[in-house]
């Protein structure tokens, strides 16, 4: 029986020495996952065009991700927005 393929994550690494790239539409939870995978402190987070938006720390993910607000819908753009998720947080 052939095994499903897996599935694919956007994360490039970044030349610029930045961590690892990914989209904006990443969930928290999925971020913190390829953090832990490619054993680094942040991320580099892009828009659509794939211009760099923001780096963001695994200790700021983590934060969020234990606070009373977090839910896992929460995408790495609605943290750059200035959205009420995570106010007390910053890049």
């Amino acid at each position: 029986m052939p095994h499903p393929a897996p599935a694919i994550m956007t994360a490039t690494a970044d030349f610029e020495g930045h961590g690892p790239r990914v989209d904006d539409d990443m969930t928290v939870e999925v971020a913190l996952a390829v953090m832990a995978s490619a054993r680094v402190e942040y991320l580099t987070v892009c828009d659509g065009d794939n211009r760099s938006t923001a780096r963001i720390t695994q200790a700021r993910l983590a934060g969020l991700r234990d606070s009373s607000t977090y839910t896992d819908r929460i995408r790495l753009r609605d943290l750059l927005d200035g959205s009420p998720h995570s106010p007390a947080f910053s890049c």
